[in-house]
């Protein structure tokens, strides 16, 4: 009998505790109460505690509600995401910031409706199997006369819709959905052939992948969806469970049925190139363009080598490790290609070449398995998948000239025929009815079309794509043919080369068939398109170019348009050539960084040494260390194109450099939003965050602004900067032709060196060959385009010079739309080397530099036009923001870069260009040195001229600035610029002294003075820094 025991004396404890913890919060409760009616306060401080404890237990609890709910996710996420979209209890701003909608949506709904559905699905399909496919069996063969179904079950677990995809905005004129299919069925099929007492069946099936429904074309009339297009992309996973295969492979014309027969049978019906048409309005017009569309484009595959294979070959009972005898099986959907077998090799080379049509990029996939070749049964050693959306963006594209193929030569173009019909076919026999069906050959290469049977006005309405090497000298055979005895019902030969002059490349017509009745013709449609990209023509017809297609030399060569093409006069660089923007970055400050720097075993906690590295690519730059400082501010300024932006920020330390933290900015953030000015909180530490500002220079292809944005870089330029960039050089190196050979009459093996400035590109080596394919771009950032150029060398790979080319970049400026696209001869070559380039500069121009133009009219007003010889006023604002107006204490400065007092009268000494104003953001006095006029020579020999600042009265090294030495010149350019840390008002009580100077030699302190120019900073408007000119005199003369 259990003893239950009575209370304990702790339990009573407990019980008092509580009841005097409630009373103590009652009282707590009470003591505002108390205490305002004590001091004589109003009610109203008293409502205002409770209105403020209300509003803090209603926050703290909504709180928890939402932890709540995110432990819920986390525990049963789709269930709680469900309930969120119902609306039950989860509303959508408090899921948690890890929950995300993709474009792939669920189709429940639709899952219900298949699942109601199913068993009518079922009861159809019985009904097809048994008395529509039972009979065709039948009758198929003489050894299936007693195939019978013995039991069609099609399961209680439906097909079902894992995931839909709609692609909008791919073509106005279709609707395209991507359904992700799955079906895990307990099918249970049986069947029977009585005359052999066998028995078979499928007991389970597991079918997935991705089914793409295309409805197309939409109309103006009821069902709106003219038909319905249905393919897989790629071949969908098929697992069958089959019962009775013992039997089954006992009977005639069944002895090769596996998975992989059903799933090729399914493939050619279903996987790409073969679609489903699903006409759903009457005379539906083009249906043969709807079942097999134009490709996308070809893809030529290039078989190299594998290695580190595995041994599959075994001697000995395995005691002894062979080889292996590997083969490839290429395949892209249905089409499949097999390359050669390497006898004796785990690392074979083929050095083969194949080619695939492609119709949905992205979607389709290449496909390599590599099998060891066996007397019995082949080995599997591998498999490689690569999705052709990855080659589109990488953009690997080759030339048909130097291309090694095997087995077959490059194709040029491709054909697709489009077989409609045919009228009055002649009979074989009175009152007998053919079956006809077509036969089109190009070479070696036939396809056959299907069969329509007792007819002599058959309708066809198929599609088949050809590849061809030489369009120009080959012919497209077609044969007419009856079925049931193979004997001809009429022939056409229709030569390739009339595509090559039809407009749009394309005959649509009815053909005269020969060898047939009078009035028998079939109709087709014949497309070529062009697939090579050394030569949009390939015709020795002239005839005016199709849009968008390049001009070409004439060339007298009248035979294969890939062994020989004719010269292009232009170059051919993709449509992206050119259009690469630049990244601007302004490496401002940083602030609450780590202080890593510890004394005396961390007792003593010091601050860093704080620099940025930041990455773009494979380029990277440093700014300087900040010496003791915790919230530093570099202000440095690098320039590149378009890629993604790393900072790393690190502590400077003798031994290792302490890490500080990382941050990234997506390129395809900035591009979309093209200007960005933001703090960026630093990763994988405690505190600190990195101010920067990234802005997209989009490159301009005219030199319009080409004067302001080198006025704007000037004064936009920070002191520890590189010059800013004023332009972008883009260079794509088609070809070269007719290059020397080297000693005796071996061809070179040439690449191209392109430079401008001290930056320098090599292009890859051709092998062997006096006429090198390169088929690069370049690109160069360029500071000044007045004075710079292109310096390209091309050479051996032995070292030996073949050829050079100096373009200054001055033509750029004078081309049309900034671009030179042509043949350059090369200097120090043979008399007709020459290279194609195609050579563009677009301007960078910023739009959030704190510059605008003061000639801009408001909306609605004319533009003054201004005085002749008179460039654009520029404003500056020291926050670079492009808006309105600023805070109050914001500067304006009016900066006019052109020759505001050019009419000054010429000193006899010459004249010197200034800019003086005062950065109010970063508190610092700015003097920009542009150029020298008209320098008197005090000598017989031209001086070498620079100048020298000081600003007065300091005359210490910290006030001293001086340019670089300019040799033998009497109109030095300089632009220069020099900084001053001064407050605002002492700046105005300074007084700024340039001295030009002739630099004699490094021996000689002295310096032979120019000329010179006094400026009293009280006398200007600092918030006016106009580039004035002005006079120099003697240096014993004052200003």
């Amino acid at each position: 009998m259990e003893q239950r025991e009575g209370p304990g004396p702790g339990s009573g404890s407990a019980e008092a505790l509580a009841a005097l913890a409630a009373f103590g919060k009652l009282l707590l409760g009470l003591a505002p109460v108390y205490v305002a009616g004590r001091l004589g306060l109003s009610l109203g401080f008293v409502l205002l505690g409770l209105a403020l404890f209300a509003g803090w237990r209603a926050a703290r609890r909504g709180k928890e509600r939402s932890l709540r709910a995110a432990r819920r996710l986390l525990e049963d996420e789709e269930r709680h995401v469900s309930a969120a979209a119902a609306g039950l209890y989860l509303s959508a701003r408090e899921l948690p910031a890890w929950v995300s909608f993709p474009d792939v949506e669920k189709a429940e709904w639709l899952n219900k409706i298949l699942a109601q559905a199913w068993p009518f699905f079922g009861q159809y399909m019985e009904k097809l199997l048994v008395e529509n496919i039972a009979p065709m069996i039948r009758a198929s063969n003489t050894h299936l006369q007693t195939f019978t179904f013995t039991k069609v079950d099609m399961g209680e677990k439906p097909l079902r819709i894992m995931g839909v995809k709609v692609h909008t905005g791919q073509n106005k004129k279709q609707i395209l959905l991507d359904l992700t299919l799955s079906y895990v069925g307990d099918v249970h099929i049986d069947v029977e052939v009585k005359k052999f007492f066998c028995k078979a069946g499928v007991k389970g099936m597991q079918l997935h992948g991705v089914l793409r429904v295309i409805l197309e074309p939409l109309i103006g009339d009821m069902p709106i969806v003219g038909a319905l297009t249905m393919f897989f992309i790629r071949r969908p996973t098929l697992d069958i469970n089959w019962t009775g295969m013992t039997n089954l492979l006992d009977i005639p014309g069944l002895s090769s049925l596996s998975d992989s027969m059903i799933m090729d049978s399914i493939a050619a019906f279903l996987v790409l190139p073969n679609r489903l048409l699903v006409p759903l309005v009457p005379d539906l017009h083009d249906a043969a363009q709807l079942r097999s569309p134009l490709p996308r484009g070809i893809v030529r595959v290039h078989l190299r080598k594998a290695k580190d294979l595995q041994s599959k070959d075994k001697y000995v009972k395995g005691l002894i490790e062979g080889k292996s005898d590997p083969y490839a099986l290429v395949r892209v959907g249905t089409q499949v290609c097999t390359s050669q077998v390497v006898d004796e090799s785990l690392n074979p080379t083929w050095n083969e070449t194949y080619e695939f049509v492609v119709h949905e990029v992205p979607g389709q996939e290449l496909e390599v398995e590599l099998f060891d070749k066996d007397p019995d049964q082949d080995d599997f050693l591998g498999r490689m998948k690569l999705d052709f959306g990855e080659v589109l963006q990488a953009r690997v594209l080759q030339r048909n000239r130097g291309i090694s193929s095997k087995p077959e030569a490059p194709s040029a173009a491709i054909l697709v025929v489009y077989l409609d019909r045919a009228q009055e076919l002649p009979l074989k026999k009175p009152g007998k009815e053919p079956n006809p069906m077509v036969q089109l050959s190009v070479q070696d290469v036939t396809r056959e079309s299907r069969v329509v049977y007792n007819t002599s006005s058959p309708v066809w309405d198929d599609a088949f794509r050809f590849f061809l090497q030489d369009p120009a000298n080959q012919d497209i055979d077609i044969q007419v043919k009856d079925d049931t005895r193979q004997t001809s019902l009429g022939s056409l030969s229709v030569r390739l080369s009339r595509l090559l002059t039809a407009e749009d490349m394309t005959l649509d017509q009815w053909f005269q068939l020969e060898n047939s009745g009078p009035g028998s013709r079939i109709y087709m449609k014949l497309i070529m398109r062009i697939l090579f990209l050394d030569a949009p023509e390939v015709c020795n017809t002239p005839r005016p170019c199709a849009p968008g297609q390049s001009d070409v030399e004439t060339s007298t060569f009248a035979g294969s348009s890939v062994d020989m093409p004719p010269r292009p006069s232009r170059a051919s660089p993709d449509a992206q050539f050119g259009t690469e923007s630049v990244i601007r970055i302004h490496l401002l400050e940083a602030e609450n960084l780590i202080a890593k720097d510890n004394f005396m075993g961390g007792m003593i906690r010091g601050k860093s040494d704080p620099y940025a590295k930041v990455r773009l690519g494979g380029q990277s730059f440093r700014s300087h260390v900040v010496k003791e400082e915790l919230s530093p501010r570099w202000n440095e300024v690098y320039e590149v194109p378009g890629q993604e932006v790393e900072f790393e920020i690190y502590d400077k330390d003798i031994d290792k450099d302490d890490f500080l933290g990382r941050c990234k900015i997506a390129l395809k953030r900035v591009l979309s939003s093209r200007f960005i000015d933001e703090w960026l909180p630093l990763e994988d530490v405690k505190s600190g965050r990195l101010h920067v500002r990234l802005e997209c220079l989009p490159p301009t292809p005219t030199g319009a602004e080409l004067e302001q944005v080198l006025m704007v870089n000037s004064l936009t330029q920070t002191q520890r900067s590189a010059e800013l960039s004023s332009a972008l050089l883009s260079v794509f190196l088609d070809r070269a032709a007719d290059l020397p050979l080297r000693k005796g009459s071996k061809p070179p093996s040439p690449f191209v060196s392109l430079s401008v400035r001290n930056v320098s590109y090599k292009s890859k080596a051709a092998t062997s060959t006096s006429e090198p394919v390169w088929d690069e771009g370049f690109s160069f950032l360029v500071k000044r385009p007045h004075v710079e150029s292109l310096e390209l060398q091309v050479k051996d790979e032995g070292g030996q010079g073949l050829g050079s080319l100096s373009l200054p970049l001055t033509q750029l400026l004078a081309a049309e739309t900034l671009t030179l696209d042509r043949w350059f001869p090369l200097g120090r070559a043979g008399p007709g080397s020459q290279v194609l380039l195609r050579v563009q500069l677009g301007i960078l121009v910023s739009q959030h530099s704190g510059v605008e133009t003061r000639s801009a009219p408001a909306a609605g007003e004319e533009a003054e036009s201004p005085p002749r010889g008179s460039e654009p006023e520029l404003y500056v604002r020291e926050d670079g923001d492009p808006g309105g107006a600023g805070p109050a204490q914001e500067l304006r400065q009016r900066l006019t870069h052109a020759d505001s007092n050019s009419e000054l009268a010429e000193g006899p000494l010459g004249q010197l260009q200034l800019t003086a104003w005062y950065h109010m953001d970063e508190r610092k006095l700015v003097v920009i040195v542009h150029s020298c006029r008209k320098l008197r020579a005090s000598s017989k020999d031209i001086p070498d001229p620079y100048v020298s600042l000081i600003l007065l009265p300091d005359k210490n090294r910290v006030t001293k600035r001086k340019t670089t030495v300019r040799k033998r010149t009497l109109n030095p350019e300089f632009n220069e610029r020099f900084e001053w840390e001064l407050p605002p008002e002492e700046a105005t009580r300074r007084k700024l002294e340039a001295c030009v100077k002739n630099s004699v030699s490094f021996m000689s302190r002295e310096k032979e003075p120019l000329g010179k120019v006094h400026l009293d900073l009280s006398q200007m408007d600092l918030a006016q820094g106009k580039a004035q000119w002005h006079n120099l005199k003697d240096d014993r003369s004052s200003s």
